[in-house]
């Protein structure tokens, strides 16, 4: 076992070349979500599996969005390990911002640069290309090992992995995704999601008039935006068993991290995301939509927000509708004792002669729908942390290569060979 660990670490080195080519070939193809088009990405996958001898399913879950499901090895022992990536991206914005084109896929001064080379495409190209090195190399696995590739993720993901998931197109014992990462600290927890709007009446004038008569929703929106950011000093008590890790986590991101955003894990997070109200300059607002973007920590469930909410706004003499939008998650994990934890963090080590060690992350992703499944699941893959979502995103190619060789040293330990 040791020494085919050792083989495949050697090949991957061997063809490192060929799979930083792969990288750029993803990043070539325009997959921004919205629109979240898969079409030609989905079709060169397919095409590059097939050349391997590889299969391919594919599910289209909603026009031009494509879910792929390949499988190699058998489901011995109920060992059956997927490995996940999406294929949509963030739109570039504004292309004068960029110093390169966004869809180069260009290689330079040890990076390679363009919009998804971080989240997630180069990420995702290690799992492609593990799969086709095993398939090559005969790799005896004892299990079964899946490449499950998703379109959609960067809008709320409703068409990729829950949609997968909900009708048992697959379901495995355990599960990567290749998501950014620190290259020494997987992430095996995630913040919970609550999403919630605000609506505020005014009563309607002649701007003319303000503010003798009328009733600005606006200026309600106003203070309401400044009383909800008392959501951070709502109370959370932490649960026993999360304390830990928590702490472990707080002390990564201070040692690591420029800024010391630690406090967010034990806090909840408000972010107001947009403001929609009023008609025009002259009349007095009548109507205002507030949405807003919170992130739970352990101990604190969805429902328990919406009344508290509700009476924060009271208590300032503020009438408003509070309901619930987009996503709604609960804070959740992969305990560092879980097997494909241990695999993969191993695998860390093994690849950088480093330590290594998981993590919790402070946002959200599709790692909540696996668990929701009773999948453990963890998240590691190449990233320049900085750039993500950002202008000018790229990885760093000496974290593409580590990030290949543990997703097929992690495959090796977790699914053993016959």
């Amino acid at each position: 076992m040791v020494d085919l660990q050792q083989k495949v670490i050697d090949e991957i080195e061997r063809q490192k070349e060929d799979l930083l080519a792969l990288c750029s070939k993803l990043l070539q193809m325009n997959t921004e979500n919205p629109p979240g088009d898969t079409s030609e990405i989905s079709e060169f996958i397919i095409r590059y599996l097939s050349s391997f001898g590889i299969e391919t399913e594919v599910h289209e879950s909603n026009p031009k969005m494509f879910n792929l499901i390949s499988s190699i090895g058998e489901n011995k022992d109920n060992k059956h390990l997927i490995l996940c990536g999406h294929t949509d991206v963030v739109p570039v914005g504004d292309l004068e911002k960029w110093d390169f084109d966004p869809f180069s896929g260009h290689i330079e001064n040890g990076f390679i640069h363009g919009r998804g080379a971080s989240d997630m495409k180069c990420g995702l190209a290690g799992l492609v290309f593990t799969m086709g090195l095993f398939r090559r190399l005969d790799i005896p696995l004892a299990g079964k090992l899946s490449l499950l590739v998703v379109p959609d993720e960067e809008t709320g993901g409703e068409y990729g992995v829950p949609w997968v998931l909900e009708r048992s197109l697959i379901h495995g014992s355990a599960a990567v995704i290749a998501e950014p990462s620190h290259p020494q600290h997987p992430t095996i927890g995630q913040k919970g999601s609550c999403w919630f709007e605000v609506e505020i009446e005014g009563t309607p004038g002649h701007g003319s008039l303000s503010p003798v008569i009328g009733d600005s929703a606006i200026l309600k929106a106003v203070k309401a935006i400044e009383v909800l950011q008392n959501i951070w000093n709502f109370e959370v008590k932490i649960p026993d068993e999360m304390k830990e890790i928590i702490e472990i986590t707080k002390a990564y991101i201070r040692k690591r991290e420029e800024t010391d955003t630690s406090d967010v894990l034990d806090h909840i997070t408000v972010n107001i995301g947009t403001i929609h109200g009023g008609t025009k300059a002259n009349v007095i607002a009548d109507h205002v939509v507030i949405q807003v973007d919170t992130r739970l920590p352990f101990g604190v469930q969805n429902e328990e927000m919406f009344p508290k909410v509700r009476k924060l706004l009271a208590d300032a003499g503020i009438e408003a509708k509070v309901r619930p939008i987009g996503f709604q998650s609960t804070a959740n994990w992969t305990p560092p004792t879980n097997e494909i934890v241990s695999s993969l963090v191993e695998s860390i080590k093994q690849v950088s002669q480093k330590d290594a060690y998981g993590v919790l992350q402070w946002a959200s992703s599709d790692a909540r729908h696996f668990r929701a499944h009773n999948i453990p699941v963890l998240q590691y893959g190449p990233a320049d942390l900085p750039t993500i979502h950002s202008y000018n995103e790229r990885a760093p190619i000496d974290q593409v290569i580590q990030a290949a060789k543990v997703y097929a040293l992690t495959s090796l330990k977790y699914l053993g060979v016959k």
